[in-house]
């Protein structure tokens, strides 16, 4: 299809990537910075001790240590010590981070931002041109190894940093290679996804608590079917029309079921939904 024109999807595999002597540092020490430290060890064949993180909380970088990972007073001793440096702070505290630690970064370091709508641009502005900068736009699952994530380069950073990138991004989930101008677009429906599929999660069980379930079996019978659906789609690579067909027997329950979503304009919505805040992303890069 013509919209997959502007997407590259890198095929190196984790296993082609020997990280075992990367070093990797969290500017930042949230509960993401630590799904993906924890994810990069535990999938990535990184030793916890190659692990760095900074935090303005000491019980962040407590947390940190306790795993094996290495807790650094200032973020110019986390440049010093690690090859790629992950910014996890938040968006309006990137550039401050940044111009902070710029005398630290030298070209042999890789800088990959995961905070949202914070531009390449910006991001070059802050640490320099010269700098290899990946930015990446992930979702929260990472905090249960199911991250759906894409990254874009700057003109510095090659298919050799691309490929580190999603080494440890395939420890977490998976992560496409696309230009910056899809990134919104990539909010829309994978950064924002998740809550989409929360509310539509909480409705299926209303449903069923409405049809006389208990509660708590309507929510995991929901979750499960989004967990299971989901899987069908991504490991047979159907079309999700022709899945939805397969299971919409004449006169069924299913398609009297589909005809209200239908009714109800289900589809339109989460059409909006997703240029919505693909909208809302664009306005933010641009305020940065």
């Amino acid at each position: 299809m013509a919209h997959f024109k502007h997407v590259v999807v890198t095929t190196t595999m984790t296993s082609a990537v020997d990280l075992s002597d990367t070093r990797i540092g969290f500017i930042g020490a949230g509960q993401m910075a630590e799904a993906l430290a924890l994810g990069f060890v535990n999938k990535a064949s990184v030793p916890a001790s190659n692990i760095y993180a900074t935090a303005l909380r000491q019980k962040r970088k407590d947390d940190f240590a306790a795993w094996g990972a290495n807790a650094c007073d200032s973020n110019a001793e986390l440049v010093s010590k690690c090859d790629v440096i992950f910014v996890a702070v938040k968006p309006q505290y990137v550039s401050t981070v940044l111009k902070e630690v710029r005398s630290s970064l030298t070209k042999d370091k890789l800088v990959v931002s995961v905070a949202a709508g914070v531009t390449i641009a910006t991001l070059e502005a802050a640490a320099g041109s010269n700098m290899r900068i990946i930015r990446v736009m992930p979702n929260t699952p990472c905090l249960v190894g199911e991250t759906a994530a894409a990254m874009c380069l700057n003109a510095k950073a090659d298919d050799k940093d691309a490929a580190v990138v999603q080494a440890l991004f395939d420890a977490v989930g998976t992560i496409y290679r696309v230009e910056e101008k899809l990134m919104s677009a990539v909010t829309g429906v994978s950064g924002s996804g998740p809550a989409y599929i929360f509310v539509m999660i909480e409705a299926l069980s209303d449903g069923g608590v409405k049809a006389g379930l208990p509660r708590d079996i309507a929510t995991r019978l929901a979750a499960q079917t989004v967990k299971g659906a989901a899987a069908m789609v991504l490991e047979t690579g159907e079309h999700p029309g022709v899945l939805k067909d397969r299971v919409t027997s004449p006169a069924g329950t299913t398609i009297a079921g589909v005809h209200e979503l239908e009714k109800a304009g289900v589809r339109n919505a989460f059409i909006n939904a997703v240029n919505g805040a693909a909208a809302r992303a664009d306005e933010l890069a641009k305020m940065g």
